[in-house]
């Protein structure tokens, strides 16, 4: 279960051009939910998402996940829960066009205790979301809905219990959003967690539920 309480966030905290970008934020998100995040560009959809993902810290408040709050945890303390608890998909990817998919995907097993048989679960992601032909392609020759598979598969490597999204369709066309939409569906009727922030309609009425969030407050839960 993912808990928020009282979380503030303040970019440039205590400076002149201080920015509030989260304000006494009141969450919570069972486990097991598929939720969207909506809202205007710059209301702080993404700050939240980068909060829950253990990507940066707040000045107030909790942010409690399977019972850490990661928000009173050190810079590596997050950096070791995130490996091991959370996926993270963004809309530009984020992968390295140089390296083969595998290679791709293997990344995030560097930032954990030694797993076993970290290649046969990327093979069995590649095979599962439609990709083993490609595991020794480049990503630079992939098109943007098979990049974004590769991108789910490196996010689901660690076996988090919770995945999330920024605009993950955003850089997509319809048809391939709709198959990625389908696959996070799939992935949370698995079990997992997932969060989705998005600017598409389309998207956030296939979600359990709708979170808005206007001027770093949200107006609707």
């Amino acid at each position: 279960m993912i808990s928020i309480t009282e979380l503030t966030k303040t970019y440039n905290y205590k400076k002149s051009n201080a920015f509030t970008a989260l304000n006494d934020i009141y969450l919570t998100i069972e486990d097991g939910e598929m939720i969207a995040v909506v809202g205007a560009s710059g209301s702080g959809k993404s700050t939240l998402l980068n909060m829950i993902g253990c990507i940066d810290s707040a000045e107030k408040g909790k942010c409690v996940i399977n019972g850490i709050d990661v928000n009173n945890l050190s810079e590596n303390k997050r950096t070791e829960f995130r490996a091991n608890n959370i996926g993270f998909v963004i809309q530009d990817f984020a992968l390295i066009e140089s390296y083969m998919v595998l290679d791709n995907i293997l990344i995030p097993t560097y930032f954990v205790k030694k797993q076993k048989d970290t290649k046969k679960k990327a093979l069995d992601l590649l095979k599962q979301l439609g990709l083993e032909d490609m595991k020794n392609k480049t990503v630079s020759k992939l098109s943007g809905g098979q990049k974004q598979r590769v991108a789910i598969a490196r996010a689901l490597i660690n076996e988090p219990s919770i995945l999330l999204a920024d605009e993950p369709t955003g850089s997509l066309d319809t048809k391939t959003s709709a198959e990625i939409m389908e696959l996070f569906k799939s992935l949370n009727e698995q079990g997992r967690t997932v969060v989705i922030v998005t600017h598409d309609p389309k998207v956030a009425e296939q979600c359990g539920r709708v979170i808005e969030i206007s001027d770093g407050k949200i107006i609707s839960k």
